[in-house]
């Protein structure tokens, strides 16, 4: 081949995966800051960084990972595992709570290096395809992400089982299309809690009416179905997409003995929901007719 024929695709193929990745520079400092890895309940534990939150889930045929937190939590997830004493490589499932670059933004290279199977709620199969570009809002921004294929894509109420735990998928759209929550149960050696990580259903436009959105134009019923559905979950004990949306950090400190009950204050959950759904009947407001 032509030396200078070489070179040019070689300088397009590196300017082509570095497109590939476009994270906004003034992210909050904490998402990327280091966090001290704790077990959670039973067999659930948080690897992530200081506010995004990642969820290792230990069963006895390999372990689920949910989120990832930015493209550089890599390092971070993977110490995070080890020290918790568990193998990385160990990691046989793979799953979101939504497909925005600061809760996947490692997936693709986690997926890779793990050869894990990735299960996705399947109104974000799109957004992970095409490493954001096509989301609502970020896309138009530019924000992207390594794209990623699922391998399974679910439904509300699908089933991901390994081992001896099985997860609930609760298809809770609006944030993004496919944003979802999970539900399963959990035991220590002195009780069985119904686990809820929970994607708070916050809202991301702030420019336009819900009726402005056209390449979304079921926002407005698919966040009304979510709150409506979110204030009917059953559970025990509850965290979220991010450490901050379940007052982690006021909850508990670094080297704090095992404690689930820290994240059973259901009452915070309600709380955060009703402020948020105060949040979505204003920008319904924005669409009714001026009487």
């Amino acid at each position: 081949m032509n030396r200078i024929i070489l070179v040019l695709l070689i300088i397009i193929s590196f300017i082509s995966n570095a497109q590939t990745v476009n994270e906004p520079k003034n992210n909050p400092e904490e998402w990327s800051k280091p966090y001290e890895p704790f077990r959670i309940a039973g067999n659930l534990y948080y690897v992530g960084t200081y506010d995004l939150a990642s969820y290792l889930i230990v069963t006895d045929k390999g372990n689920i990972l949910i989120n990832t937190g930015l493209a550089g939590s890599l390092s971070m997830i993977k110490n995070n595992i080890k020290k918790l004493g568990f193998n990385y490589k160990d990691i046989k499932i793979l799953t979101l709570t939504q497909a925005h670059f600061d809760h996947m933004g490692a997936m693709a290279d986690i997926k890779k290096e793990t050869g894990a199977k990735l299960y996705v709620d399947e109104k974000d199969a799109e957004e992970l395809k095409s490493g954001g570009k096509s989301d609502y809002e970020l896309g138009k921004y530019g924000v992207t992400f390594k794209p990623v294929n699922p391998d399974y894509l679910l439904k509300n109420n699908a089933k991901i089982k390994l081992g001896n735990t099985t997860l609930t998928l609760l298809h809770h759209p609006g944030h993004t299309k496919g944003s979802c929550s999970f539900l399963f149960e959990t035991k220590d050696k002195n009780q069985t809690y119904k686990v809820l990580i929970a994607n708070l259903p916050s809202i991301i436009i702030d420019d336009k009416k819900f009726s402005e959105v056209k390449t979304y134009q079921t926002i407005q019923k698919d966040y009304g179905d979510t709150f409506k559905a979110m204030k009917n979950v059953n559970f025990d004990i509850w965290v979220a997409s991010h450490g901050s949306q379940f007052g982690l950090h006021s909850k508990r400190k670094a080297g704090d003995a095992y404690n689930p009950k820290l994240f059973a204050d259901k009452e915070v959950y309600f709380q955060k929901l009703e402020k948020l759904e105060a949040d979505y009947q204003e920008k319904v407001k924005q669409d009714s007719p001026e009487k």
